[in-house]
This record gives structure tokens, sequence and C-alpha cells, in this order.
């Protein structure tokens, strides 16, 4: 993607986005285990890179996002038999009606502010036995301000949220071993040094696009200073999903059913 498409929200661009990488991916290997043998939607796909992992070991994998640019990526990017991409907005899908064996939603629901619909699209694309894979960042554990997110949850809050569509529901977590929490702990510290130049609050009335791409940049400086020294490149295999206590969880994953 070129330079300018950055915003800091994205995993995978530069020093210190490793992390936000690994954390992802993590997200679509513990859907693999779910995935074998059955038919798959990711809606919010966005650039593909964890949903073509899928093709792997699934019968069919769809990808889906409202983006067309996304859409584009994607199907430049990534190409398998079992595999395509759609443009299609869940919240108003049209004609699309296709339903599924495995339904993932991965880091969306944090940026809509009316989710309830987008939600009941989700439903509606489950099959008779079908499955939802959720996940959304873990308000408590939080460290910095992100412009692009609409609210983030607790897992009582999210657990409030799905239970007016979905039948049942349970909340595990995402976790990371010694070397994440090492890095979160240091983008903690990072985040806290900058918001100390702020006292007033000044950046809560700056014009948006003042606002994102200050964020862009801030977050590559966040980055730098959070690695530990000598601390390698993270990889998915230092993210794990568990039970409680679902209070330490860096992402909430909520599996869920008609």
């Amino acid at each position: 993607m070129d330079a300018e498409k950055f915003t800091g929200e994205r995993p995978g661009w530069g020093e210190g986005f490793d992390y936000d990488h690994a954390r992802h991916l993590a997200a679509y290997g513990y859907a693999a285990t779910r995935a074998t043998g059955r038919r798959v939607l990711d809606a919010g796909c966005g650039e593909g890179f964890g949903t073509q992992t899928l093709a792997d070991v699934a019968t069919e994998v769809l990808g889906v996002d409202y983006s067309p640019v996304a859409i584009g990526e994607c199907r430049r990017l990534w190409k398998k038999p079992n595999l395509r991409f759609e443009q299609v907005d869940l919240a108003e899908p049209g004609g699309f009606s296709e339903t599924f064996d495995l339904v993932l939603n991965f880091q969306v629901l944090e940026h809509i502010h009316d989710p309830l619909p987008f939600l009941r699209g989700l439903h509606e694309r489950l099959g008779p036995s079908g499955t939802l894979v959720l996940t959304t960042p873990n308000r408590l554990r939080t460290v910095s301000e992100n412009p692009y997110h609409v609210r983030e949850y607790t897992a009582p809050e999210l657990t409030d949220l799905l239970s007016k569509v979905f039948g049942h529901i349970e909340i595990v977590g995402l976790y990371g071993n010694v070397k994440v929490e090492a890095f979160e702990a240091g983008r903690a510290r990072a985040v806290q040094r900058i918001l100390r130049l702020d006292p007033l609050g000044v950046r809560n009335m700056l014009p948006e696009r003042v606002v994102h791409f200050a964020f862009a940049k801030l977050a590559r400086i966040v980055r730098r200073q959070a690695r530990p020294a000598g601390s390698t490149d993270m990889s998915p295999e230092d993210f794990f999903v568990g039970p409680e206590p679902i209070d330490r969880a860096l992402d909430l994953v909520a599996i869920c059913s008609r």
C-alpha cells in the first residue's frame, strides 16, 4: 500500500507494527481451528492478509468489506481457488444472502456507531448450525486514544450487546505472553509521556483531519519507544486465546450462535 494511506490504525506498517500484525493473525490462527472443512465468511476482511490464510483449511472462504478499495487490494494480492472477495455492507446487504458455517468479524465492532443492524446482518449470514467468532479490543486494556474507534467494550458490555441478537454467547480473551506484556507496558508509558504535553485536552478540539494526521505520526513514535531493548519481533505464537481472567485480555473474543 502507498505510504500516504498509512493511518496508524492498520497492522503491519514499519517499526513496531509487527506487534499489530501478529495480534491480528493470532485471531485468524484461532479461527482456523474452527474453519477446517467449513464454508467461511470473513466480514470486514480489510486487505485480506488474514482471510487468505483460512483458505488453506476451509472448503471455501469469502471475504467481504464495505470498502471497494480494500476489496480491490484483496483481489490483487490473494489468489487461491477456494478464495474470493466481494464488496458488501452487511448492515445493508442488498441481494447478498449466502449463509456460512463460520462467520468471522475481527476488529470491526469498535468502529460502528449503530452496531445492531450490522450484528443482525452477521446473524443472517449464519447457517442453521453456524458460529460467529467476533473480536474487539477490551476497553479495560486500552492505553491510548484511537480517533477511529467509536466505542470500545468490556466483557459484560459486549455480552449485553450481543444478547440482543444472538441466542448463545461465550466470551473468552486474546492474551499475550511476557514479551507482549512488556511491549504493552512500554506503550502505556510512551502514551502517557505524550498526553502530558496536552494537559488541557486541546487535542479534543482539533479538526478531525488534524487528529488523524497526528495519530498516524504518533503511532510510529509510540511503537519505537514501546519495544524493550533487545526484544525480538512479535509473532502470532506470542498470543493465545483462553478464558478468564477476562479483564486482562487484550481483545475480547465472542463465540456466538443463533
